[in-house]
């Protein structure tokens, strides 16, 4: 299907919020006011707009039923050789663009991962990491009920080997490969050039228990709806269009702001994911999304409808992760699927908009243990979060995505500016 990325300019302008509204409930109810006018305006009605991606999505959902019913896997699995070798079949990539997630099997050798995760226990030991330690620095992850699960570690050598390896940089271009990166004359992205975005460890012990990560999405809150950049990349939703949204154009997604908060992410991540550092199955407190990627259109339609209160996006505000409840998103929630079992060096991956969480486990059996890397292409928004992140890698403090622990800013075995390679010093920008 041809991208179309300009928005119909002949009907009434949405206001925007470029920095977060001092009266939220007031903006919230000027937003939803505008939507629907706008949507009126296009000759449709907001309960036919909506019509049109819960139908999509519905189909989506009883897919995935008749999938799990057969005992069939539903998310894609492909190996890393397919994809280094350039052999992944046509049919394995529109499973991929349909679910919107996938494993890499032997992402990397399962020694090498290992190995990372015996290098990072003793990267932590080493520099008396829980005798310092102070608790969980935000109220999400510090939800998951086992202390510490996520080590505010960002710069241990494993995870910088990982980062900027060739093996993740494949990968991730194959990823971002899935995107439309370019229209209308613009390139909206540099899917062969990674950001290099740090982020933390989860090292979760045999025999704990945990609590999980409630179902939610990470690409913003309300900025969503109120910024100008993020009203134009959702714009077939609003215009009277919506048989034309696609969530995998990029168009007007790189460019844009985002409020801040402690669960914010300042880059534009194709996809979110994490590298297992240990063997895990699949009924051990793993990942779960709704692999569904059109789920967003219905995100962002459905405050619109008349039973939501005019105050209110469906549970949505600042400072806090996109929820996504029984209440108002039912139907998505059918469809929440969990990994397979994975071994260490395997990848997972999901797209930036899905739907997921993290189930629960008691007296988990193995290490649950992760490094988190995503696919954060090169591009307007990347490169300005780049330069913070040159700072914290240099002196050792978290990235100003994260609360500022700065466990680090000691540690004399740190990885070091002079340990990159060409693709950690592009990821950087450093040449």
């Amino acid at each position: 299907m041809a991208i179309v990325t300009s928005a119909r300019t002949d009907l009434p302008a949405l206001p925007h919020w470029e920095a977060t509204p001092d009266d939220l409930p007031g903006a919230i109810r000027q937003i939803k006011a505008a939507l629907r006018v706008r949507i009126t305006a296009s000759g449709r009605s907001v309960e036919d707009v909506f019509a049109v991606i819960e139908k999509r999505v519905r189909a989506g959902v009883e897919q995935i039923a008749a999938e799990k019913a057969r005992g069939e896997t539903v998310w894609p699995v492909i190996d890393y050789a397919d994809i280094a070798a350039g052999t992944v079949t046509a049919d394995q990539l529109a499973r991929l663009r349909q679910r919107g997630c996938l494993i890499v099997r032997g992402h990397f050798d399962r020694d090498q991962a290992l190995g990372w995760d015996q290098d990072i226990v003793g990267y932590v030991e080493s520099n008396r990491f829980f005798e310092t330690y102070r608790g969980p620095g935000d109220d999400f992850f510090g939800s998951v009920g086992s202390r510490p699960e996520i080590y505010p570690i960002y710069w241990s050598p494993a995870q910088m080997q990982a980062r900027q390896s060739d093996r993740m940089a494949r990968v991730q271009a194959f990823l971002n490969a899935q995107w439309t990166s370019q229209s209308d004359g613009v390139q909206w992205f540099d899917p062969q050039r990674d950001s290099l975005y740090p982020d933390r460890i989860r090292r979760r012990p045999e025999g704990a228990d945990s609590a999980g990560l409630g179902t939610h999405l990470d690409p913003g809150t309300l900025d969503l709806w109120m910024t100008q950049a993020y009203q134009r990349a959702f714009r077939h939703l609003f215009d009277g269009t919506v048989e034309a949204y696609d969530p995998w154009d990029a168009a007007y997604r790189t460019a844009g702001p985002q409020y801040p908060g402690t669960t914010m992410c300042s880059a534009f991540r194709t996809f979110q994911g994490w590298t297992a550092l240990s063997d895990m199955a699949r009924d051990q407190g793993v990942l779960h999304t709704v692999p569904i990627p059109e789920a967003m259109g219905y995100l962002m339609l459905r405050p619109l409808l008349s039973d939501v209160p005019d105050d209110d996006m469906c549970g949505v505000t600042t400072n806090k992760v996109f929820p996504v409840s029984d209440t108002r998103h039912p139907l998505l929630l059918e469809a929440l699927t969990g990994i397979p079992d994975v071994r260490a060096g395997d990848s997972v991956w999901w797209h930036c908009d899905m739907i997921h969480s993290v189930a629960p486990v008691q007296n988990q059996r193995g290490w649950g243990n992760v490094m988190y890397i995503p696919a954060a292409p090169w591009c307007p928004r990347n490169e300005r979060y780049a330069a913070a992140v040159r700072e914290a890698f240099i002196t050792g403090a978290s990235p100003s995505d994260f609360p500022a622990e700065n466990y680090e800013r000691d540690w004399p075995n740190r990885f070091q500016p002079g340990d990159l390679n060409q693709t950690g010093r592009r990821g950087l920008d450093l040449e």
